[in-house]
């Protein structure tokens, strides 16, 4: 490929919900770019962008795959991302960096719940999108009905460039509105097709449909607004001022059509991309930050000072840590030394490629706009950026989506903790979409993600690629103990050994306090009873019991110690007594004072198609959910709930098998509150015969 220039450069993303053709998409493209000379398939494992084997097996994508081809002078970066929700981090940390998210969509189903999530990460970052509705050979396509789910779901601005002639399962034929021609394509997926005029019966519609593009595009500026009122008509060329103006700014949402099982309609998308789509200098600037941490705005140019974001890192075999970058401005040559700044660290650029799969072309630079992958960096992983040594600055990261599912893990094999945390660590540079977590509280090491097979993928990486095989605990629930009631206490510590002994007494009154005030210790002897180090001692007494309350080990919380008398002894007394005295102490008021259990409640809000709602909330019911209220979003449903934290334990496999893989959730946390008793007396005897084993042993 010849030196590219950022005006011909179109980086744009494949993306919605799981199982629409994305892939396959992407397989056709890449065959009519002439980057492949055949069409691969998803069910035979042949995909470019689906090359890990465990995508092979599992037939779905995990993770962002760069692609790449040149149409008509123009060079296409395109991003295969997954759209199944266990990996929907992946997507959501990939979608900012391009600049044109293609929504994919089933003709048959329209707007589904994983494209409605992504259509919602594409408003929050102000990305360009567009619809193109695959699967028009489907027997029972409609694409009126696909194209009507993205009007209810994104409203004004959503318009037609083609429309299909014979879905169903001969399809072939599309009309371009742009062109006001009919295409008909070849069988046997070459892509092949022949142009030619509209037929009669489909000119009256075609005009209608093109009348409307012509009006959207005269919205999107008012000097063609004016044109359009004057003279009724837009020109060629103002009629693409007017759509490019309009993609860029998001008042006009381009929908096509076509198959990419059959290759139908991917040369007429790329010609729409070579015309239509934002180009990276259309955006003119960027954001990042300065040194002191101050929002700075940079120019989109060739000619500034060089920064580039690191969106993705992927490792690969034989080769070791791939950086995926985009460039936002200046340019990136081998054997150049950039700053890290967030590492602090400089690193010295190696080779640099571009990318179609795992195939590896070398490339001499990238410039402005482009992206690419750097190998062998030191420091430098996903989320950070690169830039010149005297214009530092930061690009702030994506965060990532919260995680809906949580396992504890332990090493199988004795030993293993050191190669499991490196493990998990290096995957977590890939993927920060998965959290790890060493819990004091609970002594588990949890980790946490967006569904069963995100954990299972990163399980299994960790057995391939770090030799450490782990066995999965169910994750200890953060209960919390507190009291309803007020007790005195009296509690005095003797102890003879002989030689000097030990001898403390402690007064104490406890209290509870409301909700969310924490733990409050005073001192209101007098008489000089216990001195003053000695009541320090006591109230490190009292917070050891904090820490593992005498109910079923839980942290203590909204309690209020106050000491108000005791004894000392002239010899005898030492800071020890009066931690044990006080300890003892607290813990018997505690069991005295009316004690029960917290437990963590999570504001949950779940979105399913409307047929599912039953289900979904008898389930609920179930949980011992409370439903807090119901909004409409086209034709789905959004409930939102608190639930039990004890009740979400693989909620997330639950709900997509109650709504046929349609539904999707988002949980944080809300606060405590008391638990059902029969719950609590559980939870309690559980820790009684925990205690008696830890005895026996």
């Amino acid at each position: 490929m010849k030196e590219v220039i950022p005006e011909n450069i179109r980086n744009i993303g494949l993306v919605g919900h799981g199982g629409v053709g994305k892939t396959t998409f992407a397989e056709a493209l890449l065959f009519t770019l002439g980057e492949t000379n055949r069409l691969g398939k998803v069910a035979e494992g042949t995909t470019v962008s689906d090359y890990h084997p465990d995508e092979i097996e599992r037939k779905v994508s995990i993770s962002t795959t760069l692609l790449h081809g040149e149409w008509k002078e123009v060079k296409v970066n395109c991003l295969d991302m997954p759209g199944f929700s266990d990996f929907i981090g992946d997507t959501k940390g990939s979608l900012a960096f391009v600049d044109l998210a293609v929504m994919v969509l089933n003709a048959v189903n329209g707007m589904e719940v994983g494209t409605e999530l992504v259509a919602e990460y594409a408003e929050e970052t102000r990305r360009p999108w567009c619809f193109f509705v695959n699967r028009m050979d489907n027997e029972h396509a409609d694409f009126d009905k696909a194209f009507q789910s993205v009007q209810e779901r994104v409203g004004k601005g959503v318009t037609a460039f083609q429309f299909p002639v014979n879905s169903g399962e001969g399809f072939n034929r599309i009309v371009d509105l742009l062109r006001m021609k009919l295409v008909t394509y070849e069988a046997g997926g070459s892509g092949k097709n022949t142009v030619s005029d509209l037929p009669a019966d489909l000119q009256a519609r075609a005009e209608a449909m093109r009348t409307r593009i012509v009006e959207a595009a005269a919205e999107a500026d008012d000097t063609l607004i004016e044109v359009f009122f004057d003279k009724g008509t837009l020109t060629e060329e103002q009629l693409r001022q007017g759509i490019r103006k309009g993609i860029l700014e998001r008042s006009l949402i381009p929908v096509l059509c076509g198959s990419a099982e059959k290759n139908v309609g991917s040369d007429l998308f790329l010609d729409f991309l070579k015309e239509y789509a934002p180009a990276p200098p259309d955006f003119k600037t960027f954001q990042a930050a300065n040194d002191a941490g101050q929002a700075v705005t940079r120019k989109v140019s060739a000619s500034e000072p060089f920064c580039a974001f690191v969106f993705k890192t992927v490792a690969e075999a034989h080769v070791g840590e791939l950086s995926l970058i985009r460039v936002y401005s200046g340019s990136l040559a081998m054997g150049v030394e950039v700053l890290n700044p967030k590492q602090k660290h400089a690193e010295k650029i190696g080779q640099i490629y571009t990318l179609n799969g795992k195939t590896r072309k070398e490339m001499g630079a990238l410039t402005t706009g482009d992206i690419g992958a750097l190998v062998k960096l030191k420091n430098t992983h996903t989320g950070h950026t690169l830039c010149d040594k005297k214009n530092p600055v930061i690009i702030e990261p994506v965060k990532a989506p919260e995680p809906v599912i949580a396992v504890a893990i332990v090493p199988k094999a004795r030993g293993d903790e050191d190669k499991l945390s490196t493990g998990l660590h290096m995957l977590n540079v890939e993927d920060p979409s998965f959290t790890i977590f060493i819990d004091p509280e609970l002594h588990q090491t949890i980790i946490s993600g967006q569904g069963e097979l995100h954990l299972a993928v990163i399980m299994r990486r960790l057995k391939e690629r770090f030799g450490v095989e782990v066995l999965e605990e169910k994750p200890r629930i953060p209960y919390r103990e507190t009291i309803t009631g007020k007790a005195d206490e009296k509690y005095r510590h003797k102890k003879q050994t002989g030689g000097a002994g030990q001898f403390a007494e402690v007064w104490m009154r406890i209290e509870p306090l409301p909700r969310g005030t924490g733990f409050v210790f005073e001192n209101e002897v007098t008489g000089g009873h216990i001195s003053g180090p000695f009541i320090q001692a006591v109230e490190k007494g009292v917070r050891q019991v904090l820490v593992t309350g005498p109910l079923s080990g839980c942290h203590v919380i909204d309690v209020k110690a106050t000491v108000y008398d005791g004894k000392e002894h002239p010899v005898d007394s030492k800071d020890i007594a009066f931690q044990i005295a006080g300890r003892e102490a607290f813990k018997q008021g505690m069991l005295n004072a009316k004690p029960i259990l917290l437990e963590p409640i999570y504001n949950v809000e779940i979105k399913v198609p409307e047929d599912c709602m039953g289900d979904v909330m008898g389930d609920l019911s179930g949980r011992r959910g409370k439903i807090m209220g119901m909004d409409s979003k086209g034709h789905f449903q959004v409930i939102k709930a608190k639930v039990p934290l004890a009740e979400l334990d693989r909620y997330a496999t639950v709900l997509r098998s109650k709504t046929s893989g349609r539904g999707m959730f988002t949980r944080a946390f809300s606060h405590y509150e008391p638990m059902q008793k029969d719950i609590e007396a559980k939870v309690v005897e559980e820790f009684r015969k925990h205690k008696e084993k830890e005895k026996e042993e």
